[in-house]
């Protein structure tokens, strides 16, 4: 008789183990037949499960058929080639393996003692990609600086926010307290400081090309420093969300420094680009940074969730996160020769991110993942090229990366329709945004699977719902 924790006998587990590679075969075989967009609507997926759990242990070919059953109506497809909505969440087969083996493994990386492979791989890797960034080389896990794999660029920039406010703590309180950033920047900063206490999350107005505008921020910080009010830390943002505008992160840095701010920067999407070097004009100044960010989730082929944080001294950090009670107490720790990672974040426990980050630098190397990065590029490039020849369109933003945003000509009306043709085709997944009443279509170009086939399918499809101007577009 099996005992209860022995629900599979290591043969079955093979067996079922080989029916979910399988399953994840065919998905991704079979991707481009589905709607990219979920067409599910509100309570459709919990009717199709039972109100209360089964007493009895289920065989698992049924669990598998509810992937097809349950699960595959309720998802919307971001690993189709066809996605273009937001910024990317990839995957890659590297990466989904070493999410298996992370997973097999059970690991719990909160001090370096606990695991110290889990450790010790992901300050290499990070390491590693200093070099490939060209950032710092201060901020390797040798020199006083380090990185560090976290959940998100949120929870990133809400760690370096806590940080900030820890080191004015004895300035003033911390309703006092003003961070600063541009008005296209992140909502996850406002929300960081809303977690944090900071009183204040001043918005700073953009130039043109939606970046930062650095006059305007000297003159909210001497207003506010009149005011009473106790400056404390600023964000610079190299892609935003909205557009990918860039902050000029140098001259930024130059004002944190005068006022003696903490310079955090939010590369979440773009810092990917850095492993090529026609980008990394894009953040000069990065020796005035005291923290930066960036998801290798987003754009190289990492499942999510991976998030790398650095910092150019880490002791500010531990300082503000290290709390020791006994029972974490060790030999290894107490020699102060380790990095234990739960001092660098506001979680204690920590899974293996790093493997799967290891697993695809090593998988692609790094001129493979130029080569992707720089496809992509070039594809939004060929976009944009188009967009700017046909009348009916008009480019609403620059497009450093790959990201293309525009307008219909005929105005909010006739974007937004067009934005709802797309989607209701279930061709392709797209989305817009608003800034100062205009609104325009983010066209995303960065998923695994997405090559120059799938960008002229797009393009047919803008083409036959943009009607001419003056004409509303088909729905």
């Amino acid at each position: 008789m099996r005992s209860m924790t022995d629900h599979m006998t290591p043969e079955e587990f093979r067996e079922n183990g080989y029916a979910v590679i399988d399953w994840l075969v065919n998905y991704r075989q079979t991707i481009e037949a589905h709607p990219v967009f979920s067409t599910a609507q509100p309570g459709e997926i919990v009717a199709m499960l039972p109100e209360h759990a089964p007493e009895r242990g289920e065989p698992f070919t049924e669990l598998l058929a509810d992937l097809d059953r349950v699960v595959l109506p309720g998802v919307s497809h971001w690993q189709s080639p066809h996605w273009y909505a937001w910024f990317p969440a990839n995957t890659s087969p590297p990466s989904i393996l070493a999410e298996l083996v992370s997973a097999g493994l059970g690991l719990q990386g909160m001090l370096w003692s606990t695991s110290p492979a889990v450790t010790e791989i992901e300050s290499r890797v990070l390491d590693w990609l200093v070099d490939l960034m060209d950032l710092p080389t201060s901020w390797k896990s040798t020199g006083p600086g380090g990185g560090v794999i976290q959940m998100s660029a949120s929870d990133a920039t809400h760690a370096a926010l806590v940080v900030a406010r820890h080191r004015r703590d004895r300035d003033a309180s911390a309703s006092d307290m003003v961070v600063y950033a541009s008005t296209q920047a992140h909502s996850s900063i406002e929300k960081g400081c809303t977690i944090a206490g900071i009183g204040h999350c001043r918005k700073i107005d953009v130039d043109d090309a939606f970046a930062m505008d650095v006059g305007h921020l000297r003159e909210a910080i001497a207003e506010d420093l009149a005011s009473g009010l106790t400056p404390i830390a600023v964000v610079s943002a190299i892609g935003t969300t909205a557009t990918t505008a860039i902050d000029a992160v140098a001259e930024v840095g130059a004002v944190a420094e005068h006022h003696g701010l903490w310079h955090h920067v939010d590369a979440a999407y773009a810092g990917a680009a850095m492993i090529c070097e026609e980008f990394r004009s894009h953040q000069r100044g990065l020796e005035r940074v005291d923290s930066y960010t960036f998801n290798p989730h987003k754009w190289l082929m990492v499942n999510f969730d991976c998030n790398v944080l650095w910092v150019a001294d880490r002791r500010p950090l531990i300082d503000t996160m290290s709390i020791l009670p006994p029972y974490l107490r060790n030999e290894a720790s107490d020699t102060g020769d380790v990095i234990d990672y739960r001092d660098w974040h506001v979680p204690l426990g920590r899974r293996f991110r790093a493997l799967k980050l290891w697993w695809v630098i090593r998988s692609y190397g790094a001129e493979g993942l130029r080569a992707f990065i720089r496809e992509h590029v070039r594809l939004a490039d060929v976009l944009a090229e188009r967009i700017e020849a046909d009348p009916r369109f008009s480019l609403f933003a620059p497009h450093p990366f790959g990201l293309v945003c525009f307008t219909h000509v005929d105005g909010n009306e006739a974007t937004l329709a067009l934005v709802d043709a797309l989607n209701r085709s279930g061709k392709v997944a797209v989305v817009s945004s608003v800034i100062d009443g205009t609104a325009f279509i983010r066209i995303s170009i960065g998923q695994t699977y997405t090559d120059e086939a799938h960008v002229d399918a797009l393009w047919a499809l803008l083409d036959e719902f943009a009607l001419p101007t003056g004409r509303s577009p088909a729905v």
